[in-house]
């Protein structure tokens, strides 16, 4: 089981986006694996997973290729088992480039509040070091820090 269960109320939802949000900025492709089905599927851009293990390996490609990834996700909308999330991210290469990317997920969960299925959408663009604006400490985003709301995002 993974709380909060659907079908979701307004609150549920935002609490499910937000343990979301500490689990990918763990950057730990096992840990933030266990919360999807072992069949789940993915679209990420133009890539299609199926599976825990497909997913925590294309997790790990991922966080090798984005250093110090910083997220943060909102909700969008919710209804029955089903939640839309929009979310940011800013990350730097390892030539230290940074860039922002921006998307919207839809994802579906199954009874036990597993995450059957994800669908993502995601564009990128380089900025500045001076334009980021997700500067705190690698992992957990800090209370008070703005949303992407707030931060005009």
């Amino acid at each position: 089981m993974r709380p909060p269960l659907p079908p979701f109320t307004h609150a549920s939802a935002t609490e499910k986006v937000r343990i979301a949000e500490d689990a990918w900025n763990s950057r730990d492709p096992g840990q933030v694996a266990l919360a999807y089905t072992r069949d789940s599927r993915w679209r990420n851009r133009a890539e299609f997973l199926a599976g825990r293990s497909e997913i925590a390996a294309f997790l790990d490609r991922k966080w090798a290729r984005e250093l110090d990834y910083r997220l943060i996700k909102e909700l969008w909308a919710y209804f029955g088992n089903r939640i839309a999330v929009r979310f940011a991210y800013e990350f730097r290469d390892d030539s230290g480039n940074w860039y922002r990317a921006y998307g919207n997920e839809n994802w579906e969960f199954d009874d036990a509040g597993l995450m059957r299925r994800r669908i993502a959408s995601i564009n990128e663009r380089p900025i500045a070091e001076a334009e980021r604006k997700f500067r705190w400490p690698l992992g957990r985003r800090p209370h008070g820090h703005p949303g992407l709301s707030e931060l005009g995002l």
